[in-house]
């Protein structure tokens, strides 16, 4: 009896080796780690960390308006009839270009009377002066009255300023003369007509139209208070550049100068305004224009740097997949700095010239293998 259950004993545990010591093989073959380096390599995407000068810009970059740097409201300073318009619509003109000529007959017959006038009085003040002369000698010699002399010389005097009256009436009719030629007092782009030939305008009343200076022309934005001592330690030393951006731009963004800081952070929003002034030579900025700013503070020299779709978020902050020489993956915590058009700074975790993943990192885990694929 007990060798028949000594032989059962032996027989089990030959079965149970046979059986489970293969299975406690195969587990332990397909451990994760074993696994992962056994697995058919991830097809991603990748690219090299590199070494540039990135720039630190205000984030999120704000909305501001374009304005003309002068805008210049034309009216007439003298009354009439409109006779020619000598531009178009929209036109650009230099300052001293003839807009507008109003009819200067009016004006014409005003400075003819009062030349003429002037020269009535003139005359007069001569015939005065010499009378004068002629009675002084007279009263020296005691040939006329004190009252006579006194009288001739009130005489003069009077027409001494009626000649100088007449002298400003003419200058006036001159001006007005010169007003009836409506010239551009700025260079610029006109704006949209009012009136046209034959019309009758009023000075000085009517608005005839508006010119705007385009070239440099303004782009005013608010940004945080919490900037304004960074922008004005950076302004200490250097103009600070802006870039602008819109809907539907072609070509690199135009780039202009902050040239104004307010005076006072605006209470209600806790903004500040500032105005930065463009070239705007190809008049791609236009007033009235709603536009994106960039307002560069400050550079970073050789940062690393690399696609910003590397960059995961995880539970314990930042990551990216660092494709190793064996070509697995390791992944690793880093911190990143400022983001710039797809690319960010990473300040420690990446050292120049690793490959990064930028694309396939769902499937990837600590010492996964991976191949490169193209895009």
């Amino acid at each position: 009896m007990v060798a028949k259950q000594f032989k059962a004993t032996v027989k089990n545990l030959i079965y149970l080796c046979a059986v489970v010591l293969p299975l406690l093989i195969l587990a332990g073959g397909c451990s994760p780690g074993n696994a992962a380096k056994t697995a058919a390599p991830v097809p991603v995407l990748a690219a090299q960390a590199a070494a540039r000068t990135m720039p630190v810009m205000i984030s999120p970059s704000p909305v501001g308006h374009v304005t003309p740097v002068l805008s210049v409201t034309i009216r007439p300073q003298i009354g009439g009839v409109i006779s020619t318009v000598n531009f178009q619509e929209g036109q650009e003109v230099k300052a001293g270009d003839l807009l507008f000529t109003i009819d200067p007959r009016p004006a014409q017959a005003a400075l003819t009377l009062a030349q003429g006038s002037l020269s009535r009085d003139a005359a007069q003040l001569e015939n005065a002066r010499i009378q004068l002369a002629r009675d002084r000698k007279l009263f020296e010699q005691k040939l006329i009255a004190p009252d006579q002399f006194d009288t001739t010389k009130v005489t003069m005097d009077a027409l001494v300023g009626t000649v100088a009256a007449d002298r400003a009436a003419v200058a006036n009719a001159e001006l007005n003369l010169q007003y009836c030629e409506i010239r551009a007092p700025i260079d610029g782009r006109t704006g949209g007509l009012s009136f046209h030939a034959g019309n009758v305008v009023k000075a000085p009343d009517d608005v005839l139209l508006t010119i705007n200076q385009i070239h440099p022309i303004y782009a005013a934005f608010a940004v945080p208070e919490r900037y304004l001592p960074e922008i004005q330690k950076q302004m200490r030393g250097r103009t600070l550049t802006v870039f602008a951006s819109f809907e539907n731009l072609t070509g690199e963004p135009p780039q202009g100068q902050l040239s104004f800081v307010d005076n006072s952070v605006d209470a209600t929003t806790g903004t500040i305004l500032l105005k930065a002034k463009f070239p705007n030579t190809d008049g791609r900025l236009w007033p009235g224009q709603f536009v994106q700013l960039a307002l560069q503070l400050d550079e970073l020299k050789n940062a690393v740097v690399v696609p910003s779709q590397a960059v995961q978020n995880g539970q314990n902050g930042q990551f990216v997949f660092v494709v190793k020489p064996d070509q697995t993956v390791e992944q690793r915590a880093v911190k990143t700095s400022v983001t710039v058009k797809g690319e960010t700074v990473i300040a420690s975790g990446v050292r120049v010239g690793e490959m990064v993943v930028t694309d396939g990192q769902l499937r990837l885990a600590p010492g996964v293998p991976v191949s490169f694929k193209n895009e």
